[in-house]
Protein backbone atom coordinates (compact mmCIF):
# COMPACT_ATOMS: atom_id res chain seq x y z
CA UNK A 1 0.00 0.00 0.00
CA UNK A 2 2.99 2.16 0.53
CA UNK A 3 4.72 1.62 -2.79
CA UNK A 4 1.23 2.50 -4.10
CA UNK A 5 0.92 5.73 -2.30
CA UNK A 6 4.51 6.57 -3.33
CA UNK A 7 4.23 6.13 -6.73
CA UNK A 8 1.02 7.94 -6.95
CA UNK A 9 2.70 11.01 -4.78
CA UNK A 10 5.55 10.94 -7.74
CA UNK A 11 2.87 10.77 -10.66
CA UNK A 12 1.38 13.76 -8.85
CA UNK A 13 4.69 15.60 -8.33
CA UNK A 14 5.60 15.20 -12.25
CA UNK A 15 2.22 16.43 -13.70
CA UNK A 16 2.95 19.35 -11.68
CA UNK A 17 6.31 20.07 -12.54
CA UNK A 18 5.30 19.67 -16.17
CA UNK A 19 2.46 21.77 -15.92
CA UNK A 20 4.81 24.52 -13.89
CA UNK A 21 6.49 24.86 -17.23
CA UNK A 22 5.80 27.12 -20.06
CA UNK A 23 4.99 25.66 -22.76
CA UNK A 24 7.01 26.19 -25.89
CA UNK A 25 5.88 29.08 -29.25
CA UNK A 26 6.78 26.82 -31.77
CA UNK A 27 8.36 28.88 -34.88
CA UNK A 28 9.30 28.16 -38.65
CA UNK A 29 12.53 29.85 -39.97
CA UNK A 30 11.51 29.87 -43.41
CA UNK A 31 13.93 30.61 -46.20
CA UNK A 32 17.15 30.14 -48.34
CA UNK A 33 20.86 28.99 -47.57
CA UNK A 34 21.06 32.03 -44.72
CA UNK A 35 18.01 30.06 -43.02
CA UNK A 36 19.39 26.71 -43.92
CA UNK A 37 23.33 27.30 -42.42
CA UNK A 38 24.94 27.06 -45.65
CA UNK A 39 29.19 26.54 -45.13
CA UNK A 40 29.02 26.46 -41.13
CA UNK A 41 29.26 23.06 -38.94
CA UNK A 42 26.07 22.40 -36.99
CA UNK A 43 25.12 24.58 -34.39
CA UNK A 44 26.59 27.34 -36.11
CA UNK A 45 24.14 28.37 -38.43
CA UNK A 46 21.10 31.09 -37.88
CA UNK A 47 18.47 28.80 -36.38
CA UNK A 48 20.67 27.20 -33.83
CA UNK A 49 22.55 30.69 -32.74
CA UNK A 50 19.01 32.38 -32.53
CA UNK A 51 17.40 29.45 -30.37
CA UNK A 52 20.48 30.07 -28.01
CA UNK A 53 19.81 33.32 -28.28
CA UNK A 54 16.40 33.25 -27.06
CA UNK A 55 16.80 31.01 -24.26
CA UNK A 56 19.38 33.20 -22.54
CA UNK A 57 16.47 35.99 -22.82
CA UNK A 58 14.26 33.36 -21.36
CA UNK A 59 12.19 32.75 -24.51
CA UNK A 60 10.75 29.35 -24.37
CA UNK A 61 10.94 28.96 -28.26
CA UNK A 62 11.17 25.32 -30.33
CA UNK A 63 12.93 27.02 -33.82
CA UNK A 64 12.52 24.75 -36.86
CA UNK A 65 14.86 25.47 -39.96
CA UNK A 66 12.99 25.30 -42.96
CA UNK A 67 15.51 26.39 -44.94
CA UNK A 68 16.55 25.50 -48.94
CA UNK A 69 19.62 26.59 -49.82
CA UNK A 70 18.91 28.14 -53.50
CA UNK A 71 16.00 29.08 -52.92
CA UNK A 72 14.35 31.46 -54.01
CA UNK A 73 11.03 33.52 -53.68
CA UNK A 74 9.52 31.17 -56.41
CA UNK A 75 10.65 28.47 -54.45
CA UNK A 76 9.22 29.56 -50.90
CA UNK A 77 5.83 30.42 -52.81
CA UNK A 78 5.73 27.01 -53.89
CA UNK A 79 6.69 24.73 -51.00
CA UNK A 80 4.97 27.35 -48.22
CA UNK A 81 1.86 25.45 -47.62
CA UNK A 82 4.01 22.12 -47.08
CA UNK A 83 5.67 24.39 -44.56
CA UNK A 84 2.35 25.73 -42.76
CA UNK A 85 1.15 22.17 -42.74
CA UNK A 86 3.39 21.54 -39.84
CA UNK A 87 1.17 24.27 -38.23
CA UNK A 88 3.71 26.40 -37.05
CA UNK A 89 2.46 29.55 -34.35
CA UNK A 90 4.96 31.72 -36.21
CA UNK A 91 6.82 32.46 -39.36
CA UNK A 92 10.18 34.14 -39.96
CA UNK A 93 10.65 34.58 -44.00
CA UNK A 94 13.71 35.47 -45.10
CA UNK A 95 14.29 34.91 -48.83
CA UNK A 96 15.42 36.91 -51.93
CA UNK A 97 18.53 36.79 -51.89
CA UNK A 98 19.14 33.90 -54.82
CA UNK A 99 16.62 36.73 -56.68
CA UNK A 100 19.04 39.40 -56.17
CA UNK A 101 21.98 37.12 -57.07
CA UNK A 102 20.15 36.08 -60.90
CA UNK A 103 18.68 39.63 -61.12
CA UNK A 104 15.37 38.57 -61.44
CA UNK A 105 12.07 40.67 -61.64
CA UNK A 106 11.63 42.25 -58.57
CA UNK A 107 7.86 42.83 -59.11
CA UNK A 108 7.66 38.76 -59.60
CA UNK A 109 9.60 38.35 -56.14
CA UNK A 110 6.65 40.96 -54.64
CA UNK A 111 4.14 38.36 -55.96
CA UNK A 112 5.88 35.38 -54.61
CA UNK A 113 6.40 37.06 -51.07
CA UNK A 114 2.87 38.65 -51.35
CA UNK A 115 1.39 34.91 -52.02
CA UNK A 116 3.52 33.40 -49.19
CA UNK A 117 2.37 35.77 -46.80
CA UNK A 118 -1.44 35.45 -48.18
CA UNK A 119 -0.82 31.76 -47.21
CA UNK A 120 0.54 32.10 -43.53
CA UNK A 121 -2.26 34.63 -43.08
CA UNK A 122 -5.07 32.05 -44.13
CA UNK A 123 -3.42 29.79 -41.68
CA UNK A 124 -3.80 32.66 -38.57
CA UNK A 125 0.13 32.51 -38.54
CA UNK A 126 1.97 35.37 -37.19
CA UNK A 127 4.80 36.51 -39.78
CA UNK A 128 8.40 37.71 -39.39
CA UNK A 129 9.79 39.48 -42.20
CA UNK A 130 13.62 39.72 -42.99
CA UNK A 131 14.49 42.50 -45.52
CA UNK A 132 17.00 42.15 -48.42
CA UNK A 133 18.85 45.15 -49.83
CA UNK A 134 20.01 45.32 -53.48
CA UNK A 135 23.23 45.92 -54.75
CA UNK A 136 23.55 48.84 -56.87
CA UNK A 137 24.94 47.45 -59.93
CA UNK A 138 21.19 46.49 -61.46
CA UNK A 139 21.18 50.15 -61.23
CA UNK A 140 18.90 52.74 -58.79
CA UNK A 141 15.56 52.07 -60.38
CA UNK A 142 16.04 47.78 -59.75
CA UNK A 143 17.10 48.73 -56.29
CA UNK A 144 14.44 51.49 -55.12
CA UNK A 145 11.84 48.31 -56.47
CA UNK A 146 13.42 45.85 -54.86
CA UNK A 147 13.92 47.53 -51.60
CA UNK A 148 10.62 48.52 -51.07
CA UNK A 149 9.39 44.99 -51.47
CA UNK A 150 9.88 44.08 -47.36
CA UNK A 151 8.78 47.61 -45.97
CA UNK A 152 5.20 47.59 -48.22
CA UNK A 153 4.48 43.85 -47.52
CA UNK A 154 4.79 44.26 -43.96
CA UNK A 155 2.63 47.03 -43.61
CA UNK A 156 0.09 45.25 -46.29
CA UNK A 157 -0.52 42.38 -43.73
CA UNK A 158 0.62 43.81 -40.52
CA UNK A 159 3.91 41.62 -40.37
CA UNK A 160 6.83 42.47 -38.36
CA UNK A 161 9.61 43.62 -40.15
CA UNK A 162 13.42 43.02 -39.93
CA UNK A 163 14.59 45.34 -42.71
CA UNK A 164 18.00 43.84 -43.51
CA UNK A 165 19.16 40.77 -43.09
CA UNK A 166 22.82 41.54 -42.63
CA UNK A 167 22.11 44.19 -39.95
CA UNK A 168 24.56 43.37 -37.10
CA UNK A 169 27.43 42.92 -39.69
CA UNK A 170 26.67 46.26 -41.14
CA UNK A 171 25.83 48.04 -37.31
CA UNK A 172 30.00 46.92 -37.23
CA UNK A 173 31.67 47.58 -39.67
CA UNK A 174 29.47 50.77 -41.30
CA UNK A 175 30.01 51.68 -45.32
CA UNK A 176 33.31 49.75 -45.48
CA UNK A 177 32.74 46.28 -47.28
CA UNK A 178 36.73 45.36 -46.29
CA UNK A 179 35.69 45.26 -43.24
CA UNK A 180 33.03 43.21 -43.69
CA UNK A 181 35.02 40.40 -45.12
CA UNK A 182 35.83 39.80 -41.55
CA UNK A 183 32.83 38.43 -40.96
CA UNK A 184 31.92 36.79 -44.20
CA UNK A 185 32.74 33.21 -45.74
CA UNK A 186 35.43 33.26 -48.51
CA UNK A 187 32.78 33.61 -50.97
CA UNK A 188 31.28 36.71 -49.65
CA UNK A 189 27.57 35.68 -49.83
CA UNK A 190 27.35 34.11 -46.68
CA UNK A 191 28.15 34.92 -43.13
CA UNK A 192 30.90 33.00 -41.01
CA UNK A 193 29.75 31.92 -37.46
CA UNK A 194 30.86 35.10 -36.31
CA UNK A 195 28.65 37.37 -38.75
CA UNK A 196 25.68 35.34 -37.95
CA UNK A 197 26.29 35.99 -34.28
CA UNK A 198 25.89 39.82 -35.04
CA UNK A 199 22.64 38.92 -37.54
CA UNK A 200 21.15 37.21 -34.50
CA UNK A 201 21.91 39.89 -32.28
CA UNK A 202 20.10 42.56 -34.26
CA UNK A 203 17.16 40.10 -35.25
CA UNK A 204 17.00 38.64 -31.89
CA UNK A 205 14.60 41.87 -30.33
CA UNK A 206 12.56 41.52 -33.20
CA UNK A 207 11.77 37.64 -32.55
CA UNK A 208 11.17 38.40 -29.56
CA UNK A 209 8.24 40.98 -30.49
CA UNK A 210 6.95 37.72 -32.69
CA UNK A 211 6.94 35.90 -29.84
CA UNK A 212 4.75 38.12 -27.85
CA UNK A 213 2.28 38.10 -30.78
CA UNK A 214 1.73 34.79 -30.88
CA UNK A 215 1.14 34.76 -26.95
CA UNK A 216 -1.43 37.89 -27.62
CA UNK A 217 -2.68 36.15 -30.44
CA UNK A 218 -3.54 32.86 -28.51
CA UNK A 219 -4.90 34.37 -25.46
CA UNK A 220 -7.17 35.96 -27.88
CA UNK A 221 -8.82 32.70 -29.65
Amino acid sequence: MRKVLALFGIIIFASLASGGRAEELRITAFGDSLVQGYGLTQGEGLVPQLQHWLQEQGVAVRLSNAGVSGDTTAGGAARIDWTLADQPQGLIVLLGGNDLLRGLSPKQARANLRQILQAAQASRVEVLLIGMQAPGNFGPEYKASFDSIYADLAQEFDALLHPDAFAGIRAVVGADPAAAQDYMQSDNIHPNAQGVALNVAALGPVVQELAKRIEASAADS
